[in-house]
């Protein structure tokens, strides 16, 4: 039987500069722990394997007006085919949204396509004006020495009303023919995206450029960057887009880096 639960968090002002969370709602195999932080931080914790073909997964994330909030994972999500590898693909929705004067770190661990598994995963943002938001996307295509499942993932990002980015990729047995062809993974199994979305940018954008031989920055047609890298394996991933966010944050004021050291 499958699965369907949908998880929920909200992170509000205390008034005395702090952030209480109100609403921290666990379901299913989504278990929400707060964890020791200056401001508010919720840990993601699986408390059972999934998404399994079939599951229905959803998280419902919100830094209300002038919140301060970081969502992290204890484990990597490993996609599965499950007891039935024939049912419907299983799908994971993330919704987020951060209000005006708020700060959101969405900060997952990786997400494995095991061989046998179908998952469509999907993040909706919706961004206040003058919110700001740092995102870390990373798929892993097979465990180690098998093939993927088949992925796909949608990130769309609106901010304060307008499309900001919508991206979609698929891989895997159902996915276009050449997503694994020298013009796009050329044999890489890790794929990640980090985007920042920072108001300070509209006077001072960015310029496009590379990060290395499998990475590359791009300004968005708003204020925000999007970092894009492939690598061979999830470590290899991980320490680009690990350098590519110290850099960034590194060049910002130090209000929005200050309440999420690690």
């Amino acid at each position: 039987m499958s699965v369907h639960a949908t998880a929920r968090l909200r992170a509000e002002p205390d008034g005395r500069g702090g952030t209480v969370l109100p609403v921290l709602e666990s379901a299913g195999p989504l278990a929400l722990r707060r964890t020791r932080s200056p401001h508010a931080r919720v840990t993601v914790v699986g408390a059972m394997s999934a998404p399994l073909n079939g599951d229905r997964l959803a998280i419902e994330a919100e830094a209300a007006d002038g919140a301060r909030l970081t969502v992290d994972a204890a484990a990597a999500t490993v996609a599965l085919p499950g007891p039935r590898p024939d049912a419907d693909p299983s799908t994971y929705t993330v919704d987020l949204t951060v209000g005006e004067g708020a700060a959101l770190h969405w900060l997952p661990e990786q997400l494995v396509s095991a061989h046998g598994s179908r998952l469509h995963q999907t993040t909706r943002v919706q961004l206040a004006a003058t919110a700001r938001l740092l995102l870390r996307e990373e798929q892993i295509l097979g465990r180690h020495g098998e093939p993927t499942g088949a992925l796909t993932t949608r990130l769309t990002v609106h901010r304060a009303g307008r499309p900001l980015l919508d991206q979609q990729l698929a891989y895997g047995p159902d996915a276009p023919a050449g997503w694994d062809g020298p013009a796009v993974l050329a044999g890489h199994r890790a794929v990640g995206q980090l985007l920042l979305a920072e108001p300070s940018f509209e006077d001072a954008p960015l310029p496009a450029r590379l990060l290395g031989p499998t990475a590359a920055l791009t300004p968005l047609a708003g204020p925000a960057v999007l970092v894009t890298a492939v690598a061979a394996d999830a470590r290899l991933l991980r320490g680009i887009l690990d350098d590519a966010m110290r850099e960034l944050l590194d060049g910002l004021k130090r209000s929005f880096e200050e309440g999420f050291e690690d």
